[in-house]
């Protein structure tokens, strides 16, 4: 008898499919877990897999209560519901039969204020507090996710042995950090989800050029990006790009891609990046294309209809035109190259913005730290996260990626390619909204000097705004339409 009352090590809340798997993960590592879900069905679900899958220590409760009351003290709950609202009315419910010292981590993906907000509303209850990013969807949940915990640092403690143990494993630790205060475990996954779309936009574009310019057939296709992986582009991404491309259709001839519709969904976490990168004034082109693109492609029926009208306007399809002269095996060469370049881009981006929220909440983010529990676990996990690791160990003050000694000089190697395939995209007529944005950024951030010279003197005309000099300290202020109107009375423009 006594063995039915020995108390859990840890509780989780939330049964749907991530939540379940986070739970069965957990009792696989040898942890006792109580399950708890408002649905029934749920919970029984739950103990069923956990038998099936073996001999695992979890037990499901279905009042708050019995749960809450089921866990050893200092108590640690995750839970996993829908963010926002449903987060809260959890923690109500589970708040009331919790005790000082007791902890909350929350592994949904939230804003990171919610998060705050949350700290300081359990806090007056002596509860501790966790918003905790889970990247890696279904599968790394069940078999190691990477995990970005932040909040109170004395909860992250408590739970520590349970999180090294669940999380991905690679050679340098397990992927999960205390990340730092207040929502910044929420904020780093946000950011984690913006890169992710940059990824998935600028392979998506690859694609393109491949198919469209190169001809290339899927089963040719699924060839390339599997020999991608073997090298410098090694990533989860790049690996299920293969796959999919290898699967046929079960309802009728051909390949399953080619018979998905063209309209991409989207969570939010994408869209708060570009705003966050907004508030922070800090660039983020080929986040901000990725996210443009994913609104477009919703645009199914106005996109169908613009083909229509512009093709009657007398716009002709280039891609026929382009075809005829490839050469198919220096093409794949450059998209590759083109392709990696750009994601330095993007990363860059990424790692600029959490600098930035970091510098202005005083998180004191370890960027490269977080580029390591990266490596496993999640969907953007990828070979050239250690580089970019070693990157920020070499300079902690690092201004951005393109600057390092390393990725430098391979962007250097690459840009030809890079600019070969941009050309014949746009002179195709293929968007690749994410390369060019890529490009751009490389190539404003890499000038010296600017045109914002001019935009600062307009600026100066019509508003007064003031500008610098480059020859002399101070503000200045200049009557442009004044002196133009002067000079051009005493000179016969153009005659």
């Amino acid at each position: 008898m006594e063995a039915s009352i020995a108390l859990s090590r840890v509780g989780l809340a939330g049964l749907a499919v991530m939540g379940q798997n986070l739970a069965l993960n957990i009792a696989e590592k040898g942890f006792p877990i109580s399950v708890y879900n408002r649905t029934v069905s749920k919970v029984d679900e739950t103990i069923h897999r956990a038998h099936n899958e073996g001999t695992f220590p979890l037990t499901g409760h279905y009042t708050p209560r019995d749960f809450v009351l089921s866990i050893q003290r200092p108590r640690s709950v995750i839970i996993l519901v829908k963010a926002g609202a449903p987060v809260d009315q959890t923690i109500a419910s589970l708040s009331e039969y919790m005790e000082p010292g007791d902890c909350i981590i929350d592994g949904g993906n939230e804003w990171y204020q919610n998060t705050e907000r949350r700290i300081h509303e359990v806090n007056d209850k002596g509860i501790l507090y966790l918003g905790m990013g889970v990247s890696g969807g279904e599968e790394g949940a069940r078999h190691g996710p990477s995990l970005m915990p932040g909040g109170s640092f004395e909860a992250y403690n408590n739970i520590t042995d349970i999180l090294q143990k669940v999380a991905a494993q690679v050679e340098d630790g397990p992927c999960v950090t205390y990340i730092g205060e207040g929502g910044s475990g929420n904020f780093v996954k946000m950011v984690h989800n913006g890169i992710e779309y940059g990824d998935m936009q600028l392979i998506s574009e690859a694609y393109d050029v491949l198919k469209n310019v190169g001809g290339l057939s899927n089963a040719e296709l699924a060839e390339i990006f599997s020999e991608w992986n073997k090298g410098e582009l090694e990533s989860f991404l790049i690996e299920i790009t293969s796959d999919i491309f290898r699967v046929r259709d079960e309802h009728g001839d051909g390949d399953l891609v080619d018979k998905i519709l063209d309209k991409t969904g989207m969570k939010g976490t994408g869209k708060w990046t570009v705003q966050q990168a907004a508030e922070l004034s800090v660039a983020a082109p080929t986040i901000a294309a990725s996210l443009d693109c994913r609104y477009l492609s919703g645009l199914k029926e106005e996109r169908e209809s613009a083909a229509e009208v512009l093709k009657e306007a007398g716009l002709k399809e280039e891609v026929g035109t382009v075809k005829s002269g490839i050469d198919k095996k220096r093409l794949i060469d450059d998209v590759r190259q083109a392709l990696y370049a750009s994601k330095i881009c993007s990363y860059a981006q990424g790692m600029n913005l959490l600098r930035a929220k970091s510098n202005e909440k005083g998180w004191n983010l370890n960027l490269g730290e977080l580029a390591r529990i990266w490596k496993g676990g999640c969907i953007i996990r990828a070979v050239f996260l250690d580089r970019i690791k070693k990157a920020y160990q070499r300079n902690p003050h690092l201004a951005s990626l393109v600057v390092d000694p390393e990725f430098a000089r391979e962007m250097v190697q690459r840009q030809s390619a890079w600019r070969r395939v941009v050309g014949l995209a746009i002179s195709a007529g293929i968007s690749t909204p994410g390369m060019c944005a890529s490009l751009a950024y490389f190539d404003t951030y890499r000038r010296a000097r600017l045109p914002a010279n001019l935009v600062q003197a307009q600026r100066d005309l019509f508003g007064a705004h003031t500008y610098e000099r480059v020859d002399r300290p101070g503000s200045f202020h200049t009557e442009w339409t004044k002196l133009a109107r002067k000079s051009n009375s005493g000179v016969g423009a153009f005659n």
